[in-house]
């Protein structure tokens, strides 16, 4: 019986033994199988050689790119770097530029996962700050309205604070500082919204527990003044007077002439009350020593 026939009528197993068994017999018993490699006999066929460009050729070509606006292309060479010659001081350039050429181009996710790379392989070099404050700031600009969710407001607030801590002899740390406000400001009104929402469904307890987010929290906000008069009209429905007038003696010496302490004044006034701080209640110690927005300095 033939090779042929005697493999037609085998399978799985049995097939591959008698493969096997045929190449025991000798290295010629297998010239047919080894016809398998299509480049054997193709002497045209020669292997493709890439020889790396010059690290510095390679980095100049990413920042033209980058002047052109080709943000894509740019992420591209830099990130070639890391690859081409790795452990290098142009694999560190070329991913600092890398978490910049994805910021400027709007990858945020990108020049995020870039710069927390910079800073777990790179974290005591000149440009640590700046890939901090390239993370930071890609969350930043990622704040959506006060309408959704705002996690990137959060994580935006613990990118800018790292930054002021671990490199406060930053340039960046000016800026940080302002971001930090706006973001403060952002998840502010956020808690603002949701708690109005609550007082106007009489739930004055959900209410309460978002006011005195913005008081304890974001109290160096503008909407801190509309919160202490929420929480005086809040306690005053719940009946829990003591709290109402402290609400509104804090809010009329921090912000005597604010409208809001003309609305709370005219509330208590109402109910037969007048605005009276009660030193020991949490409104007034979470004022304690803090500046206000009209008082900041730096």
């Amino acid at each position: 019986m033939s090779f042929a026939k005697a493999y037609s009528g085998m399978k799985g197993a049995a097939a591959r033994a008698l493969i096997l068994g045929v190449c025991g017999l000798g290295l010629a018993g297998c010239d047919t199988l080894s016809s398998l490699n299509p480049f054997e006999k193709d002497t045209s066929y020669k292997p493709e050689i890439v020889s790396n460009l010059p690290a510095e050729e390679i980095y100049n070509d990413g920042l033209a790119r980058v002047q052109k606006g080709d943000f894509d292309g740019a992420v591209t060479k830099f990130s070639s770097l890391d690859k081409q010659y790795p452990y290098t001081d142009w694999a560190r350039k070329g991913l600092i530029m890398e978490a910049y050429a994805n910021y400027e181009g709007g990858f945020y996710d990108e020049a995020i996962t870039a710069s927390r790379r910079y800073l777990q392989s790179y974290p005591n070099t000149t440009d640590a700050a700046y890939a901090q404050y390239l993370m930071a700031s890609s969350y930043y600009d990622q704040i959506p309205d006060i309408t959704r969710d705002q996690e990137k407001s959060e994580r935006a607030i613990l990118a800018l604070q790292e930054l002021v801590q671990r490199y406060p002899t930053s340039e960046y740390v000016a800026d940080a500082k302002k971001k930090i406000q706006v973001a403060s400001d952002q998840l502010a009104a956020k808690e603002l919204e949701v708690g109005r929402f609550y007082l106007q469904k009489r739930n004055y307890a959900g209410a309460i527990n978002r006011f005195r987010h913005v008081v304890s929290r974001y109290q160096t906000t503008r909407h801190v003044e509309e919160a202490l008069q929420r929480l005086t009209e809040a306690y005053m429905a719940m009946g829990i007077v003591n709290e109402a007038q402290t609400a509104a003696a804090v809010l009329g010496h921090n912000f005597p002439d604010s409208p809001w302490y003309k609305d709370a004044h005219a509330l208590l006034t109402k109910g037969g009350v007048e605005p009276r701080e009660d030193s020991q209640s949490w409104i007034s110690k979470a004022f304690r020593g803090v500046p206000q927005v009209g008082q900041r300095t730096g």
